[in-house]
């Protein structure tokens, strides 16, 4: 798929968790950024269950990994730092940024999602 469809699903599984998927505004600063931990600065990064995706905030960097699920033609991506229990869901927040939000996961784990994303920018970043 491409990474039109892989935002409309993203902005799907948005609406249907938070009944929301509003586009980022002027004033909404990013606070860190997810990018590929593999393909280098600026490469897309598969939706895929597993796949290494590093968040940046500030010159540090945490290591995590990508989980995929579905429910029904919604897929939900979720980040979870390495060694952490949480996991955060990537919520379409406009193009090329998302609200990474904490919240159990729905859906079947599936091996793959709808395509691939580049780098995005963070809206929201949870304290870790």
């Amino acid at each position: 798929m491409t990474m039109k469809h892989a935002s409309i699903g993203l902005c799907a599984a948005a609406l249907t968790a938070f009944a929301l998927c509003a586009p980022a505004h002027a004033d909404d600063a990013a606070c860190g950024t997810l990018e590929s931990a593999s393909g280098g600065q600026g490469a897309m990064f598969a939706l895929r269950e597993g796949e290494s995706v590093n968040f940046w905030r500030g010159g540090d960097v945490r290591h995590g990994a990508l989980h995929v699920y579905q429910d029904g033609d919604v897929y939900r991506v979720y980040w979870q730092p390495e060694g952490s229990g949480e996991q955060y869901v990537l919520a379409n927040a406009g193009e090329n940024s998302v609200r990474l939000v904490a919240t159990p996961p729905r859906g079947t784990k599936v091996d793959t999602g709808p395509g691939s994303l580049p780098q995005q920018k963070v809206l929201s970043c949870p304290a870790l």
